[in-house]
């Protein structure tokens, strides 16, 4: 059995961005980058997996020497090979377009099961591998908080809003997996510095049909600032008066 998990840097979420001086970019270069922790537990799932049924981990990345962070953090955690898709261009990609430099990365891979975090922190997409999969014909289940695999089965409890889905489809699928899934392990140091040895393999993708990404016209840094104020007067003319206020924020109408 082979398991292909889609790993990616994202800026570590303890630092904080700076908007560039053209006001349409954010500054990332002076923040540390770390394996996406949704991402974390695809990797845990996928190494718990080999230790209980002897299956191969390949950890599969896009991007550039960041995305090699992610792909030796996995390495480090326990995964058997790392891919590396490498783009001539480093443009911002779309969630189609990170799809469409994937999958055929993943079609030469042929795994039987890919597992990838739900969303990553940096954009909150949550579409690149369900799109993945229905560009290689997989079935596929978001949001997964139980996996088991019964025979040629899997057994997986995908969140809803309000409880669980319980669904068993065969193998090959994609799964993306949810926060209570497991608790990823923490690297050891001699972990660590052999997965800096690891030889990571690189693949040359052209991203056919790739389309350039979003366009951002402005960014801001929200307002963080208190208003503080206490209102007088009886307690029609302090509704009046917190109205009169909010309006111009958006906050009541």
């Amino acid at each position: 059995m082979k398991i292909a998990v889609l790993v990616k840097s994202v800026p570590d979420t303890a630092g904080t961005p700076e908007i560039g001086p053209d006001g349409r970019s954010v500054v990332t270069e002076h923040l540390e980058t770390v394996l996406n922790p949704y991402d974390e537990i695809a990797v845990e799932e996928a190494v718990r997996m080999k230790e209980a049924l002897g299956a191969e981990v390949v950890a599969v990345g896009l991007g550039d020497e960041a995305a090699r962070k992610a792909l030796r953090t996995a390495f480090a955690m326990g995964a058997d090979a790392a891919v590396l898709a490498r783009r001539p261009e480093e443009e911002p990609l779309t969630g189609k377009g990170a799809a469409l430099c994937l999958a055929p990365v993943l079609r030469e891979l042929r795994p039987d099961l890919i597992l990838a975090g739900k969303q990553a922190v940096d954009d909150d997409g949550a579409q690149v591998a369900e799109r993945v999969a229905e560009m290689l014909g997989y079935l596929h289940a978001s949001a997964v908080t139980r996996l088991a695999k019964d025979g040629a089965q899997l057994v997986v409890d995908r969140e809803i809003e309000g409880g669980a889905l319980s669904m068993e489809f065969p193998l090959p699928a994609v799964l993306t997996v949810e926060k209570g899934l497991n608790t990823p392990r923490y690297p050891t140091l001699p972990q660590i510095l052999k997965a800096k040895r690891r030889e990571i393999r690189e693949v040359a993708v052209d991203g056919e049909g790739v389309r350039p990404g979003w366009r951002v016209d402005v960014l801001s840094l929200p307002d963080t600032q208190r208003r503080r104020q206490i209102f007088q007067g009886t307690v029609t003319e302090q509704v009046d008066n917190l109205l009169r206020e909010a309006r111009p924020l958006g906050g009541l109408s």
